[in-house]
């Protein structure tokens, strides 16, 4: 008996409930962000009323989006998400650009990011393991130009971190979610426990709301909103990801829209409470420029040991955005190659774990490049661009299938459409004519990054179309 022909067609199982989705979408989705974004904020707009309002503005357009995907994830939830989305409204070379982008730069890029950030608090316990302990340094010199390099002890640590996550990853499904589960309610735990006791400490304190107690004229301020929102979406990053697995979500029609809408609203809430916790401890003047916002002002409130508790909190919350970009991102890749736009073995699911082993081991072992070579933050900068641009195209997309595939099930309609997913696509177009603005090289160069991907899309269908 052959059953060799069998096994390669194993499939994915819907393994996550709404609770494992939920956790996975927020645990995803609060990083360091959180703990980082409100100091850079507070250059831009040092308004303690126009940075709450810039973090509810987020959140409500981050809710256009996640309604939004609800329809497209409920209609096509297959493995892939957006990659689905775009490769069935425009195509298959706007599905391949996507997943282009996520392979080479943001998944893996985000994840290398994650793991040096988990070095660099983990190493103010282990200061030997640290970004600061070099262990080894040169000079390389390409075309008469000189580069530097330098390796660090907290770079092994990222690549170990990566290595370990991606192996429990690879190993199933219910131990990938169960590790999401237990550090995403932690996380939520010790946020919900920190806004407790800021709210405690500082009982009564008044907060100054005026919009703009600099004295800025009307264009700064709209130039300087433009700013924030930027710093918020990076904040937000990841709250589309749970469409990547949809393929494992069982009642995705409806799961997948609880996790992304309850998700989305518990998500804001706890942000906004977290800066007004950071107000009351700290006047928005004295914040501005400071990145370990969360750090100071929880020191400034409980004394030096508070700092160690806070990095220890950032660890948790790296860690539990790690496990979740290494768990989702692998789907993509292996939509792509059942497609045949990816290496053949990227789209298999292992016999044994049920998880698409290969696409997980390939993955980690490019983060594990990216975090060694310390490229990730100039790729993660140009690609941010992209990925908002990609948020837009794939949103656009609800109003093409309606018109391209009308019969198709949908059992759930946009709430207010046309009118909501139009207001996500309106105002994050804003955000990067803004971003083009003031960041023209940047963007401009993830632009370009994107583009270098159309000659490779048609070398790789001539490959795989040739007898």
């Amino acid at each position: 008996m052959h059953n060799s022909g069998k096994k390669s067609e194993v499939g994915l199982i819907r393994q996550l409930g709404l609770f494992d989705s939920t956790m996975m979408m927020v645990g995803i989705v609060i990083g360091s962000g959180i703990y980082l974004t409100t100091g850079i904020m507070a250059k831009s707009i040092p308004s303690a009323g126009l940075i709450l309002l810039a973090w509810a503005v987020g959140g409500i357009l981050i809710l256009a989006g996640a309604l939004t995907y609800a329809e497209l994830g409920t209609a096509l939830p297959e493995a892939g998400g957006q990659y689905v989305y775009l490769r069935e409204a425009y195509g298959p070379l706007w599905g391949f650009l996507f997943g282009w982008k996520m392979f080479l730069v943001n998944m893996t890029g985000s994840i290398a990011a994650l793991g040096i950030a988990f070095a660099v608090y983990f190493g103010h316990f282990f200061p030997s393991l640290s970004t600061q302990k070099t262990i080894f340094s040169t000079a390389i010199t390409v075309f008469k130009k000189k580069f530097e390099y330098s390796l660090s002890m907290g770079q092994l640590v990222a690549v170990a971190v990566i290595l370990i996550l991606s192996t429990f990853n690879y190993l199933g499904v219910s131990f990938g979610k169960t590790i999401q589960n237990i550090l995403t309610v932690i996380k939520i735990g010790t946020m919900l426990v920190f806004i407790a006791l800021g709210f405690f400490a500082v009982k009564g304190t008044p907060v100054d709301f005026s919009l703009n107690p600099a004295g800025f004229n009307f264009g700064q301020l709209i130039t300087g909103f433009g700013v924030a929102l930027i710093a918020v979406s990076w904040a937000f990053d990841g709250w589309n990801n749970i469409n990547y697995v949809a393929g494992e979500i069982k009642n995705p029609k409806r799961n997948l829209f609880f996790a992304l809408v309850f998700g989305t609203i518990g998500i804001t809430v706890l942000y906004i409470l977290m800066n007004y916790v950071y107000f009351l401890a700290v006047p928005v003047k004295e914040m501005a420029g400071v990145v370990p916002i969360a750090e100071k002002v929880f020191t400034i409130l409980y004394g030096p040991t508070a700092a160690g508790l806070i990095s220890a909190v950032v660890l948790i919350s790296v860690l539990g955005a790690m496990n979740g970009a290494i768990f989702v991102g692998p789907r993509v890749y292996y939509a792509m190659a059942r497609d045949k736009l990816f290496f053949q073995k990227v789209g298999k699911v292992h016999p044994r774990f049920k998880t698409p082993g290969f696409s997980i081991l390939l993955q980690a072992v490019w983060a594990s490049i990216l975090a060694l070579t310390g490229t990730f933050e100039q790729l993660i900068t140009f690609a941010m661009f992209a990925g908002v641009l990609f948020w837009v195209v794939a949103a656009a997309a609800v109003f093409t299938l309606r018109k391209k595939r009308p019969d198709l099930p949908r059992p759930y309609k946009t709430w207010g459409y046309p009118v909501v997913p139009m207001l996500f696509i309106i105002a994050l177009s804003g955000v990067l004519l803004n971003s083009l603005i003031q960041k023209p090289v940047e963007s401009l160069t993830g632009l370009g990054f994107l583009l270098i991907g159309v000659p490779v899309y048609y070398l790789w269908r001539k490959k795989t179309t040739e007898p």
